[in-house]
């Protein structure tokens, strides 16, 4: 592989892929607020979390999440207008991990609340994400990356 061929950014996706996940990620998280404190929702949480985390390895593509999209959603969609990067995608899943995963990591040593507060951090990001468009995380690395050029 070239220098030139390892700089430039990856293939685009179809942007409505995170924002379907992040629907169905919204569902998922509006049930752990259901259920509370209890070992249900610590276990769903948890089912979230492991999401995030295919996601933040593998890209949005590589969920579940992503596979219901390909499978379900985007053979009834036309194509999409422009692709999108999908670095910052990635990047949001690992903010979501960090925030689901720290919510599960502190109700297993006792903090009950964590995973209400955990999983409604998380809900805000994905109803903007799917309602409107707005990926935090995105946002969050494109700052990075702005930080970064002004650094350099």
């Amino acid at each position: 592989m070239t220098e030139t061929a390892r700089t430039t950014s990856p293939a685009g996706i179809d942007p409505r892929g995170p924002r379907v996940g992040a629907g169905i990620t919204a569902v998922l998280l509006v049930v752990v607020l259901l259920l509370g404190s209890g070992t249900t929702a610590t276990v769903l949480l948890a089912f979230v979390a492991l999401s995030f985390a295919l996601g933040a390895t593998r890209g949005t593509g590589g969920t579940w999440q992503g596979w219901l999209f390909r499978t379900l959603v985007r053979p009834r969609l036309a194509p999409p207008a422009e692709l999108e990067d999908p670095r910052p995608p990635r990047f949001a899943q690992l903010v979501g991990l960090v925030i689901t995963g720290l919510g599960v990591l502190l109700a297993l040593v006792g903090v009950s609340w964590a995973v209400p507060v955990a999983a409604a951090f998380a809900l805000v990001a994905a109803v903007l994400n799917a309602v409107f468009g707005l990926c935090l995380g995105c946002e969050m690395y494109l700052l990075g990356v702005r930080l970064r050029s002004r650094a350099a």
